[in-house]
């Protein structure tokens, strides 16, 4: 059996976000003979959360696994919706209280069965559950799949980098989100699993991380307050690319996607 692919798509923010994967996936799943993609969705929805509409937009594109971080429930709609579909994962280490499921197994056409696991992390973030012993108790109910993929949606470097660290020889890559700024430290570590701090936004780069530069310029000049807005141009495409052996779930590459679009 040969090298399964997957790809892992940055955080996919508003219209310009969705125009990318509408127009970009299904090219790059054909060149690149891609099994599985799994999309972070939590920005979809203007820059804050998913709606039921766009999430089965999103998977009509051809998108598999839709993942989320801490914008999730910010449409209020999402809620009821999320535990009807499989393919939408929310944070695993959310209270257990709130709806939804972190992880899933999902099969690819050739019969390859890949474990998602959604995490999010706790250093500069809301208060959650640890996401170490979250990742432990995913990886005992998913025992037997070898091919395991953690979408972790953290702020801190050092978090992330710590939770590669701690998951190296149990799953196959841990790819972090949340930051919407692609890190260039993409690697294969010591025991077989592909790490990269952040995999970026699908989105408008002509921003501050998605939202109109504007604004966020005058927030910190002022101090004053002002609701974010999304902005609108220089939409990049950016995932990343990996290659995972199915027999023992090792990583063998992972490549970085940045792929803009005229506006």
């Amino acid at each position: 059996m040969g090298a399964l692919r997957l790809l892992m798509i940055g955080d996919v923010a508003g219209k310009p976000g969705m125009r990318a994967v509408s127009r970009l996936l299904p090219r790059i799943v054909a060149e690149r003979s891609i099994d599985l993609v799994v999309a972070n969705g939590e920005n979809a929805a203007g820059g804050l959360g998913l709606t039921p509409e766009l999430a089965r937009e999103l998977l009509g594109m051809g998108v598999d696994v839709v993942t989320n971080g801490n914008h999730v429930w910010r449409q209020s709609e999402f809620k009821n919706y999320i535990g009807q579909e499989p393919r939408l994962l929310r944070p695993l280490n959310l209270p257990e209280t709130q709806p939804g499921r972190g992880f899933g197994v999902f099969e690819t056409p050739g019969g390859v069965k890949v474990g998602v696991v959604n995490l999010i992390g706790r250093v500069y973030m809301e208060p959650s559950d640890s996401p170490f012993t979250a990742a432990d108790r995913a990886l005992a109910a998913l025992k037997g799949v070898k091919v395991v993929l953690v979408d972790f949606h953290a702020e801190a470097t050092s978090e992330k980098r710590a939770m590669a660290y701690y998951l190296d020889g149990r799953v196959s890559a841990v790819i972090g989100t949340h930051t919407h700024v692609q890190t260039a430290d993409e690697q294969i570590m010591e025991k077989g699993a592909a790490f990269l701090t952040d995999v970026g936004m699908t989105g408008p780069h002509d921003s501050v991380i998605g939202m109109r530069r504007d604004i966020i310029v005058d927030r910190f000049v002022t101090g004053m307050p002002h609701a974010f807005k999304l902005a609108k141009g220089g939409t990049r495409f950016q995932a990343a690319a990996l290659e995972i052996d199915p027999s023992t779930g090792r990583a063998a590459s992972i490549e970085r996607i940045d792929i803009p679009l005229p506006d």
